[in-house]
């Protein structure tokens, strides 16, 4: 493969790939021996690309995505480069409402990005941020968990990330950070305006300088005997607290 080239797995990955993204579809391998009505209704999706499609014994697929659970398909995604900060600039410049941002700080896991994306797409995000260096870029695993969101939701690697935050505190963005030690609750904030959420990493949470750099912080209140939630699903509670805020004053 070449650089920007990723391996997607799982049939519901690669269809959704293949319905948002089918310009990015560059070849694909099926299993053989899969003669299942779901992989009938992808070969259909199939039928519509100028692409390579390749049916194949099933320790094809093993070879391409060692130890992943491929459902008898796999594809090579050919993906843009990454965005970075000066991409991120204009993409703001050009919105034509309050921007309503993820910021996700250092998460490392595939799968709690993926979910985050797939949350984000959810409730409407504008666009994803994190930074470039010590965190999970777009892998096969990100591919799969979020399920079509990867190619519909912009997403940002940028190099300094305490610097991206000051400059979008300096275009009226207001900040809120996720920690399970503040004091006030999400449920205490205002999210209806210009927005940004930022999580942190999974078990060290927001680093030093990106937790200075929000307005506020809140933490989820928690009543169970469960101290806190994976980052993912942290993520979703915020963002649809959120969605719920803007949602009643747009009928307001």
């Amino acid at each position: 493969m070449s650089k920007g080239d990723t391996y997607i797995h799982g049939i519901h990955a690669v269809r959704s790939a293949v319905k948002y993204a089918p310009a990015q579809v560059a070849e694909v391998w099926l299993d053989r021996a899969r003669r299942d009505a779901r992989m009938q209704r992808l070969n259909e999706a199939l039928r519509n690309l100028d692409v390579p499609v390749r049916k194949v014994e099933r320790r094809v697929l093993d070879s391409l995505v060692p130890d992943a659970a491929h459902q008898g398909v796999v594809a090579r995604y050919v993906g843009p480069p990454p965005r970075g900060d000066a991409e991120l600039s204009r993409f703001l410049d050009a919105l034509d409402e309050p921007p309503f941002l993820l910021i996700l700080d250092q998460v490392q896991d595939p799968h709690n990005l993926g979910a985050c994306m797939r949350s984000a797409e959810a409730a409407g995000v504008a666009a994803l941020i994190a930074p470039r260096d010590r965190a999970v870029g777009m892998t096969p695993a990100v591919y799969k968990v979020a399920s079509g969101a990867a190619e519909r939701l912009p997403f940002f690697q940028v190099t300094n990330l305490a610097r991206v935050l000051r400059d979008l505190k300096a275009r009226g963005i207001w900040l809120i950070g996720a920690a399970g030690e503040a004091e006030a609750t999400l449920y205490d904030a205002d999210m209806t305006g210009a927005l940004g959420i930022v999580m942190g990493a999974e078990g060290t949470g927001m680093r030093r300088l990106t937790r200075e750099a929000c307005d506020a912080v809140v933490r989820i209140p928690m009543r169970g005997a469960v101290e806190s939630l994976n980052v993912s699903a942290a993520c979703a509670v915020m963002l649809f607290e959120a969605v719920r805020q803007r949602f009643a004053i747009s009928r307001s």
